[in-house]
């Protein structure tokens, strides 16, 4: 039966995570009182196909910080010579910095400058010096849309090091890590721009002469009430109260001739205070905006901080995408035509996502007996894809059979409702937790499903997709690494594995599926599975709660775009399941456009 009672038509969202359990469980003494009653995951909007928020690291050892090694102050004031490339200064001045820069560990998508280069640090020391990777790997993917990159811990800088690049991003998580002065020295020189987020820029101000004289600001101390709210552009964000307990670090302008605040954090009691400031060639954030995010989240004012590192003269568009979603051969014609209808009807190009093999092994919706249609087997589904590639449709490969055997993965075993790569299953709390990759995943094996995909579309005598969207999001490393060799383009939101980074050498080591995040991107990137990601950014329809997330219509959609309108070059893309009709589509369509946003295939954003 056909309509919201299937639950492939609900989106999956935040799992229960033994990892951050684990994390929750663990510590001790002063962290252990502040964090013992945190959910090991926070509640995720609906509407996301997966979402695995990263925690933020645990409470500070300190309100007042203090460095446990005193660092040594420089006996001169260096001259703050803010470099050319700094917020928005031309791009020729910086070629020769580029073209001299080390080997590029982390590639650029299309429409990247050629002659921007980022250098992302982060802690990698102490029991969670995992996290530090963590985030990092969220900086690279963002920073990609602007430049290409190198990712490395920060223990590993040199001298002049940065002089090589022309934006610098420091993620400091580990409280007290033991930042290079080389470092410290070549931040104080001023001589390229720093985005610096969170922990250790004590130590920072430490070292300077005189900081506050020389960037016209300096921080307090560790804010640890909640800041629901963060205001970015004049646009009120989310920031989940989960984050309360790792504090905010406060800042304060000293001389608002040299610093500015950039975003305002609202307290519950209506106070405010600095979220992130800048003074000279230092942009400073005063958390990990990459911890507990959600659908209207300030993570999108994080993004846009990154924008301006990676490429300060990044163009400013407002483009949007949708997709339509779970198209299978249980999906009625006429519905696929109507939907196909109101979009062309209003200019808008859009994509299809087509499981090619349907399967219902058990007979869930079948009174017992089995189902295992291919598209070939149904010449009305052919027709109407057809006449959505006329209206303007572009088919992408949505899996093989977005389920996994005849096992319950989570639900049922039945196309579009479970996941195809990667084990699942309900727990007692009704979450969705994520087990792992499947019994005999490799590479190999994915291709495999890929092959017989696109021998599925052949024989139906359909064009070859040539973008992959896995199947609820979720798939292995080695899964991945088979989407990118055969497409080299997906469209959907990565999920990634703690330890498949080591010192910033994405693809080296071995993945940790007890540590699994994903991250969803507001605008083209190029991830570091090597794939060029068409965005998704706000989600979709969901008219009933499930799996603890509530319904998700409309108003919501658009709110997520309210929030994504502060991302310079930002893609407003959702995704919407065809057995709701047009009705939704009515509000949604004209909404996004309301705000400026003109609807484009993914070809186009594909392009750069």
């Amino acid at each position: 039966m056909k309509g919201i009672v299937r639950k492939h038509r609900v989106a999956i969202g935040i799992v229960a995570m033994s990892a951050v359990a684990l994390m929750v469980t663990t510590l001790t003494g002063a962290n252990a009182s502040a964090t013992a009653d945190r959910k090991t995951t926070p509640a995720a909007p609906s509407g996301q196909e997966t979402t695995q928020s990263l925690p933020a690291p645990p409470r500070p050892a300190a309100v007042k910080p203090a460095t446990a090694n005193p660092i040594p102050k420089r006996s001169n004031q260096p001259r703050l010579a803010v470099h050319p490339a700094a917020f928005g200064a031309g791009k020729a001045q910086v070629a020769t910095a580029a073209a001299t820069a080390a080997t590029t560990s982390g590639g650029a998508a299309p429409g990247a400058s050629t002659t921007q280069k980022t250098l992302i640090l982060y802690d990698s020391t102490g029991q969670w010096g995992w996290l530090g990777e963590a985030y990092a790997v969220n900086a690279a993917n963002l920073v990609s849309h602007g430049s290409p990159y190198v990712m490395q811990p920060v223990s590993k800088y040199t001298a002049g090091q940065m002089a090589a690049y022309t934006g610098v991003i420091y993620i400091g998580s580990t409280y007290d890590e033991p930042v290079p002065l080389a470092f410290l020295d070549d931040v104080l020189s001023g001589s390229r721009p720093v985005l610096w987020m969170n922990d250790n820029i004590w130590q920072l101000t430490a070292r300077a002469a005189d900081f506050g004289t020389q960037y016209g600001w300096n921080w307090q101390q560790f804010d640890f009430a909640t800041t629901p709210i963060v205001t970015y552009k004049g646009v009120a964000l989310q920031r989940d109260p989960l984050a309360a307990p790792s504090g905010l670090l406060a800042t304060t302008v000293l001389d608002p001739t040299k610093a500015t605040v950039l975003a305002t954090a609202t307290r519950t009691d209506g106070s405010t205070l600095p979220w992130a400031i800048r003074g000279g060639n230092l942009t400073y954030i005063g958390e990990i905006p990459f911890s507990y995010v959600g659908s209207t989240d300030r993570y999108f004012a994080a993004a846009d901080l990154v924008g301006q590192i990676a490429n300060p003269a990044q163009v400013s568009r407002k483009r949007a995408l949708v997709r339509i979603e779970d198209v299978s051969a249980d999906d009625d014609p006429a519905q696929l035509r109507q939907v196909a209808d109101y979009l062309f009807a209003q200019g808008v190009p859009f994509s299809v996502a087509v499981i090619p093999q349907y399967k219902d092994p058990n007979g869930y919706y079948n009174n017992g007996k089995a189902v295992n249609k291919s598209l070939l087997q149904v010449p009305a589904l052919i027709s109407a894809l057809r006449y959505m590639q006329s209206k303007g449709g572009t088919i992408i490969m949505h899996g093989y059979t977005h389920q996994y055997s005849n096992v319950a993965n989570p639900y049922d075993a039945v196309s579009a409702d479970d996941f195809e790569f990667y084990r699942s299953h309900i727990d007692a709390s009704n979450n969705v937790v994520y087990d792992g990759p499947v019994a005999g995943d490799s590479a190999s094996w994915a291709q495999g499903r890929i092959t017989s995909a696109k021998l599925n579309f052949l024989l139906a005598g359909l064009s070859q997709p040539t973008i992959f969207e896995p199947p609820h999001y979720a798939a292995s490393a080695a899964d991945y690494q088979a989407f990118q060799q055969t497409f080299g383009k997906r469209y959907d939101r990565g999920l990634y594995f703690g330890g498949y980074c080591p010192n910033g050498a994405c693809g080296t080591g071995t993945p940790d599926y007890t540590k699994i995040y994903g991250q969803y991107f507001p605008y083209l990137v190029k991830d570091i599975y090597g794939s060029t990601v068409i965005p998704e950014d706000l989600g979709n329809i969901e008219p009933v709660p499930l799996n603890n997330h509530p319904a998700r219509l409309p108003a919501d959609i658009l709110a997520s775009a309210a929030g994504m309108s502060v991302v310079t070059d930002g893609v407003q893309s959702f995704f919407y399941h065809p057995y709701l009709g047009t009705s939704y589509l009515q509000q949604i369509v004209p909404g996004i456009k309301g705000m400026g946003y003109q609807f484009v295939s993914p070809a186009t954003v594909l392009a750069g």
